[in-house]
């Protein structure tokens, strides 16, 4: 892109500021560079449990570490959060640890962004989640996308990926088996797979989270396993 046309298209979209919490997962390791180098975001604000070493050195990069069960009252002013924190029952230790973090670290985000003056949301969620669901794990996703959704932003994206394929390994994090397994075992007969069910790699979700953030569309939107492959593929 020429000069011009660069400098057309921030006038076209002025730069935005983002606030990602969950920076050091999967898909918020895929998501981070994304932000940073999009220039429709001036800059990015992450929220860290713990110090992080191997963040990326951008003047668009503020790091806070924060207690997400008691967030500061001094929030950053963003307009567009992104939020992928997220664990498993085993990780966790409880189903009560679970929710604490799945189900309340993400709706304390999300509420505490909000009266910052946040407009867009956009959240990692699971396929399968349920508010109904008779399944602790995809009741939990289904209680957490109600409450974000209620919270009076203009436009909430919740991403639904089946099971996430990517590095756990390379970030520093414990591998989860049915990740492993389900890689090595599906890997010949994958294309075969309907793309609503077929494990996804966890920067196809972080490039379809900014794409339908940036779009700006009003209201709560459903963002398919399959229809992140499918955009993936084009």
């Amino acid at each position: 892109m020429s000069a011009a046309r660069s400098a057309a298209a921030r006038s076209e979209f002025p730069a935005r500021v983002a606030l990602l919490a969950g920076a050091t997962g999967l898909i918020g390791r895929a998501l981070l560079p994304l932000l940073l180098t999009s220039n429709r975001c001036g800059a990015v604000h992450v929220l860290l449990r713990r110090a992080t070493p191997g963040l990326p050195t951008d003047p668009k990069l503020t790091p806070h570490v924060v207690d997400f069960a008691h967030l500061p009252e001094a929030f950053p002013a963003v307009d567009d959060v992104f939020i992928a924190l997220g664990t498993t029952i085993k990780a966790a230790g409880s189903e009560a640890a679970f929710r604490h973090v799945d189900f309340d670290f993400v709706v304390n985000t999300a509420r505490a962004a909000r009266a910052a003056g946040a407009t867009r949301l956009a959240v990692v969620s699971a396929l399968g989640a349920d508010a109904r669901s008779r399944v602790f794990y995809n009741r939990v996703k289904g209680e957490m996308q109600a409450a974000v959704s209620a919270l009076g932003y203009e436009s909430v994206v919740l991403a639904q990926p089946s099971l996430l394929l990517g590095d756990r390994a390379a970030l520093g994090q414990p591998t989860r088996a049915v990740e492993v397994w389900a890689s090595r075992l599906l890997a010949p007969v994958m294309g075969l797979i309907p793309k609503g069910v077929r494990p996804i790699e966890a920067s196809t979700v972080a490039k379809a989270m900014l794409t339908a953030n940036l779009s700006g569309t009003r209201g709560v939107h459903i963002l398919g396993s399959g229809a992140m492959q499918a955009s993936a593929a084009r």
